[in-house]
């Protein structure tokens, strides 16, 4: 096979923070904070936007005059998408330079938010919403790229817990934004409240964004592109996510499901073949021969899986089992990101001195006390215990990501870090779908065995007795469940040692 080129580990490691037209390359003190700022904004919009929607799907029902199954497809194709395109997309930053492709990301998504925002029919608003997911694919693909190149390598580890800390914020700031916005002004208007950031954040791109000082080069896009890759990945990760998360309803053994699972299986067979047999692939499949680079992406697979379920059902029991309204949720959800923004400045930062491992020991570990923990909440669980787990768990999230993004990216060479960011957040967000939809088949199949079916949104509503014991059944088994995932996350991070060798795997 035709060997790929090496970067050594200085030239990835030094700090791209340079003033091109000065002697000497003399460092701007400032310019990386600009950078991060810039790149910040977009990235908090973006994962406001995601937790903003699920808020208004009732909503969005009741105007469209559509059943909640139905309109959930407005949450779901964000999803699809995101996944099908994420991934080709981080290689194709790699190929005309981030920033020109993290502003036209962010011109997608404010378009589709306006567009979004004026729609008519249910139909129109899931374009809008696909339009806007291209943009947020884009934007998420490229950022972290963006953060790694124009830090010093002493420093990654406070930029990536900055940015964190962005994600954590903005997946806070949606349940606390959407309550009062849809009561005051209607389900239209989140999406202009996730248009104004982005549009800031287009102004500053364009003044701030340099490419050669953010360690971007632009090549042409031409035969190199690895468009069967691009293909086969879109498709396998897209009849995943379908299979999956089952939004047709399939019974669990029907054709449709174990089918899908199959041509799933089979897809990412092709693509591996596929990716192991060009000389310039989608994306660099040898990095997995390196075992930092292998365990800790297990890591983070398996820890998102793991920690998932905390934010998709905690609402759940905060509303139909303490009693709480939707503002009242989205404040004590708060408390979570809170922890997770704290503990992602101290890890990150403590890092860059003290290395990723205790931290991402300590953070993982936390995850698997808070499931247990969770797993013992019944309806009567004070608010003065539940805050306090949810904080904690919050910490245990922040506290591991960081450092684990840090050490992932240690092991890649500067040429490869658009498609590795696209590759890690793909890890993250198909972690998460999988993780919700073991969450949901958990519970349905302990209400299902006990005789009763009701949706996780008709819960508060109802006052069979039976309905709420089999959901607490089917809660305490989840958390559980997921408290032996982190533990197997754990088990992939004590096997995560520090890489000091080259950035780039060598060819068989």
């Amino acid at each position: 096979m035709q060997q790929l080129p090496v970067e050594t580990s200085h030239e990835a490691d030094h700090c791209t923070d340079v003033q091109p037209d000065s002697p000497l390359g003399s460092i701007s003190n400032n310019y990386h904070w600009k950078v991060f700022w810039t790149v910040a904004i977009a990235l908090f919009a973006m994962v406001m936007d995601f937790s903003i929607v699920f808020l208004a799907l009732s909503s969005i029902a009741d105007e469209f005059n559509v059943t909640l199954r139905t309109v959930t497809w407005v949450a779901i194709s964000t999803s699809l998408t995101i996944s099908a395109i994420m991934l080709p997309l981080g290689r194709v930053s790699d190929i005309t330079g981030r920033k020109k492709f993290h502003i036209f990301g962010m011109l997608f998504f404010v378009a589709g938010a306006l567009l979004a925002f004026s729609s008519q029919t249910l139909e129109m608003l899931i374009v809008s919403r696909v339009v806007m997911s291209i943009g947020s694919a884009m934007g998420q693909a490229v950022v972290f790229a963006i953060i790694v190149g124009v830090f010093p390598s002493n420093e990654r580890g406070k930029a990536l817990g900055m940015i964190t800390t962005a994600v954590a914020i903005g997946a806070a700031a949606g349940p606390i934004i959407a309550g009062p916005v849809i009561q005051e002004f209607g389900w239209r208007a989140v999406f202009l409240f996730t248009a104004a950031p982005t549009t800031v954040g287009i102004v500053a791109a364009i003044f701030v964004l340099d490419d050669k000082r953010i360690g971007s080069t632009a090549r042409k896009i031409g035969s190199k592109y690895d468009w069967l890759g691009a293909g086969l990945s879109a498709a396998a990760l897209s009849l995943t996510i379908l299979t999956i998360s089952n939004p047709f309803a399939f019974d669990w053994i029907s054709i449709q499901i174990i089918g899908g699972a199959i041509l799933s299986a089979a897809l990412f067979a092709m693509l591996v073949w596929w990716e192991l047999r060009i000389p310039d692939p989608m994306l660099n499949l040898r990095f997995f021969q390196n075992p930092t680079f292998s365990w800790s992406t297990s890591t983070r697979f398996l820890a998102f899986l793991g920690g998932s379920s905390t934010f998709f059902l905690m609402p759940v029991f905060v509303q139909s089992f303490m009693g709480h309204d939707q503002r009242s949720a989205g404040m004590i959800m708060f408390v979570g990101a809170v922890g997770m923004g704290l503990a992602s400045q101290l890890s990150g930062r403590l890092s860059d001195r003290y290395g990723f491992r205790r931290f991402t020991f300590i953070g993982i570990g936390t995850l698997i006390v808070t499931n247990v923990w969770f797993s013992f909440f019944v309806s009567d669980t004070p608010l003065w215990i539940v805050m306090p787990v949810l904080f904690a768990n919050g910490l245990g999230m922040g506290m591991w990501m960081a450092p684990n993004m840090s050490a992932t990216l240690s092991t890649v060479g500067r040429g490869d870090l658009g498609s590795m960011s696209a590759f890690l957040n793909l890890v993250r967000n198909v972690g998460t779908v999988i993780g919700q939809a073991l969450a949901t088949a958990i519970i349905a199949g302990i209400m299902l065995s006990r005789g009763v079916e009701v949706q996780l949104n008709e819960l508060a509503d109802s006052t069979d007795p039976n309905v709420t014991g089999a959901f607490l059944d089917g809660w305490s088994l989840t958390f559980l469940v997921f408290a032996a995932v982190t533990a197997v996350a754990l088990f992939a991070a004590i096997r995560t040692k520090v890489y000091t060798g080259d950035l780039e795997p060598k060819n068989s």
